[in-house]
């Protein structure tokens, strides 16, 4: 994800990054000049297109109709970004719960904490690459539905604690709404991965908008001669942009500019809850099991 100072509008205006959709769109938007200059040569020098010059009227309510189009587009797009956000921030706030009952429960000194630390970390991390359909580096590579293994090993410790003694009744159901809140934030994440914007939606916007940038210059060369291709390619670039954005952001969890900083959050959580689980006892650990060093939790990330 992009970090920027939305107040800073010269450096914003003049900014390029690898996303910027007129990076992406300068192919199309030369081509759609070099059509839009054909036309209106052909206009003014061979051929005048005298009985097109009424159908502006109609470009303009056609430019509402599309208009609309791509409001309903972003804002459908922009809604499963923001809940995908919403549901990693469930996930933290679930990890960083779990962690403070347990850390309440247990005694400073239990063998426990440590492993159920680096459970939490991993649950998190593990997810994240799911959902950018990876294969996990971490020991859970060899099952396809990684989270689930990590869940279920983290209920597994909680059982163990229970049948031993160590956890009560009224603790494990106090767990309870927690470990299963991992559950329904997975399903959610994989509810938007999965179900993308509806195919015929989408293929009819695109065909629409090339259609109506493509009849642009027959319509406005008489009236702005040159100038309709300036005209033409920056309706253009407005149009295809907001599509560009909304296809990007409409599925978050992935490693474009736009998504979700997920392994930013995954960081987090790992450092929340081993600093409530581990590092209170041992201040200068660098993981949450002490024999995993390659899962590193270090403070400073």
């Amino acid at each position: 994800m992009v970090s920027y100072n939305p107040r800073s509008w010269w450096g914003l205006i003049f900014k390029f990054h690898k996303s910027d959709t007129f990076r992406q769109l300068l192919p199309a938007m030369a081509s759609i000049a070099l059509f839009a200059g054909g036309v209106v040569y052909v206009d003014l020098e061979l051929l005048p297109l005298a009985y097109l010059k009424g159908t502006t009227v109609l470009h303009s309510l056609l430019g509402l109709v599309i208009s609309l189009l791509l409001v309903f587009r972003t804002n459908t797009a922009y809604e499963r970004w923001w809940e995908g956000r919403r549901l990693w921030g469930a996930l933290v706030n679930s990890s960083r719960a779990l962690a403070l009952k347990l850390n309440a429960f247990l005694p400073d000194d239990h063998a426990s904490r440590a492993e159920v630390a680096e459970l939490l970390a991993l649950h998190a991390e593990v997810l994240k690459d799911h959902l950018r359909g990876k294969r996990p580096k971490h020991f859970v590579a060899t099952l396809q539905h990684g989270p689930n293994q990590v869940l279920s090993r983290l209920l597994e410790q909680v059982q163990r604690l229970y049948r031993g003694g160590e956890l009560s009744g009224e603790q494990l159901l106090c767990l309870n709404g927690d470990l299963t809140a991992f559950c329904d934030i997975g399903g959610g994440c994989e509810r938007i991965q999965k179900t993308p914007i509806p195919y015929s939606y989408s293929l009819f916007l695109k065909k629409f908008i090339f259609a109506y940038v493509v009849s642009m210059p027959f319509c406005f060369a008489a009236e702005f001669h040159y100038g309709a291709v300036a005209l033409t390619v920056f309706i253009f670039y407005v149009l295809a942009s907001l599509e560009l954005i909304a296809e990007e952001i409409e599925n978050p969890f992935g490693e474009d500019a736009n998504d979700l900083p997920t392994e930013d959050i995954a960081k987090t959580i790992r450092n929340n809850v081993c600093e409530v689980l581990v590092w209170k006892r041992y201040p200068v650990a660098t993981s949450c099991t002490g024999n995993r060093p390659g899962r590193a939790c270090n403070q400073d990330q």
